[in-house]
């Protein structure tokens, strides 16, 4: 009798044992797809910043090409001009426009 009581005794520790680790492995199941939940919502937020990024570009892009383009202009109208008046104004439009390359 003692014997059967430590048979069902050892049953249902082992059976206990089983049902703790099935459970356990559930926890930690669950846990890795909140996981990755979180890491795709994170990945959805980066791509969806994208768009915002490429426009910013875009603009910045188009302020450095005017720039460049404004430099490029004083530039030509200091080497061409001629005079000490026309010299000076060129020079004075050169150096904002350099200015205004250097923030850049």
């Amino acid at each position: 009798m003692i014997m059967l009581g430590v048979i069902v005794a050892i049953v249902v520790l082992v059976l206990l044992w089983i049902m703790a680790t099935y459970n356990g492995l559930i926890v930690l199941r669950t846990r890795v797809e909140e996981a990755w939940a979180d890491i795709e919502v994170q990945l959805k937020r980066r791509y969806d910043l994208i768009p915002n990024l490429v426009s910013t570009v875009k603009g910045y892009a188009t302020h450095e090409k005017d720039v460049f383009e404004n430099v490029t202009k004083a530039r030509s109208a200091a080497m061409g001009a001629t005079g000490l008046a026309d010299k000076a104004q060129a020079e004075n439009m050169l150096s904002s426009t350099l200015k205004s390359l250097f923030a850049v």
